[in-house]
């Protein structure tokens, strides 16, 4: 017996030889993951770079704090706030109607529909997001602007930040119910059965359990329809109008940093310019304000993800 033992070959766990296809495949991959990087790094630099030059003539205080923006005229003004406040406008009014309808949508996804209507309905649901986000510019345009104000009675201009807003949320319930609906499904049946049989009905069940439990799947499907709001630029540009307006009033003409971006960078100003650059320190300040959105958005997924087997 120990004599077999001995003479038994040890049990090799890598392959005899070397296959040069699975080589050929990692460094294909690591290429993949490379370029993404190198990307990333690349949209950096070429933001940072024009956007300090801007800033060796401009001072970032003026910029930043400044409630005048007019950087074309011949009396340049350079504060970026009127942009912000006009990219928050359309945002609220965008997340006012994404999110709780997006939500909404998942949970009877979710919890109510029968498999078969799922089937057809979330396909039915997700065409929204193939839709051009320039036919949503036009639809607030021509036909959410005059509704508001024809049919409702709303004093709205015809530009203005709620129609914008209106129709981008309803661009973007899509995001937020599949993504939703995707982190419920994940969520075990032997909580469901537990609810009920401590005598919770669907509609708690659903609240106080199935939407708990999915927590961070829905923070990262909220995160992610707001950063798509705040870098939305055609429908903004077409519908919200061109106008830096210190305001909050969704019934007037306000500009976002992404409709000023596609603005002045499609129109005749001198490339190397002090307003051309605008663009630069403009894309910088929306650059930082997504990332810290996205890194929000990690940090609650972290948190709050919950694992089951």
């Amino acid at each position: 017996m120990a004599l077999q033992s001995a003479s038994t070959p040890p049990v090799r766990l890598r392959a005899a030889r070397r296959r040069i296809g699975e080589d050929v495949i990692r460094v294909v991959l690591a290429a993949c993951a490379l370029i993404s990087v190198l990307t990333t790094v690349a949209i950096v630099v070429a933001l940072v770079v024009p956007a300090l030059e801007f800033f060796d003539t401009v001072s970032p205080v003026d910029f930043f704090f400044g409630t005048e923006w007019a950087p074309l005229f011949a009396d340049a003004k350079f504060g970026v706030v009127p942009l912000i406040v006009g990219t928050i406008s359309v945002t609220f009014w965008a997340c006012l109607v994404a999110l709780p309808s997006g939500l909404g949508a998942a949970i009877y996804l979710s919890e109510y529909a029968h498999p078969r209507a799922r089937k057809y309905l979330k396909p039915a649901l997700e065409i929204l997001a193939g839709i051009p986000t320039i036919v949503f510019g036009y639809f607030a345009l021509t036909f959410v602007t005059p509704l508001l104000r024809d049919t409702l009675g709303f004093d709205i201009d015809a530009l203005n930040a709620l129609s914008a807003g209106l129709v981008m949320g309803i661009m973007l319930i899509p995001t937020v119910a599949s993504l939703s609906e995707d982190a419920m499904g994940a969520v075990p049946q032997e909580l469901r059965q537990g609810s009920y049989a401590l005598g919770s009905n669907k509609m708690q069940t659903a609240i106080k359990v199935v939407v708990p439990a999915a927590v961070s799947g829905i923070a990262a499907s909220f995160i992610l329809a707001i950063s798509r709001a705040v870098g939305e630029t055609i429908i903004v540009l077409i519908a919200a109008g061109q106008q830096p307006t210190l305001s909050f009033d969704p019934r007037v003409a306000v500009e976002t940093m992404t409709a000023f971006i596609a603005a002045t960078g499609t129109g005749d100003v001198p490339t190397g310019s002090i307003e051309y650059k605008t663009i630069f320190a403009v894309g910088l300040t929306l650059f930082a304000l997504t990332l810290v959105l996205n890194m929000l958005s990690i940090r609650l997924v972290r948190k709050y993800r919950e694992v089951y087997e």
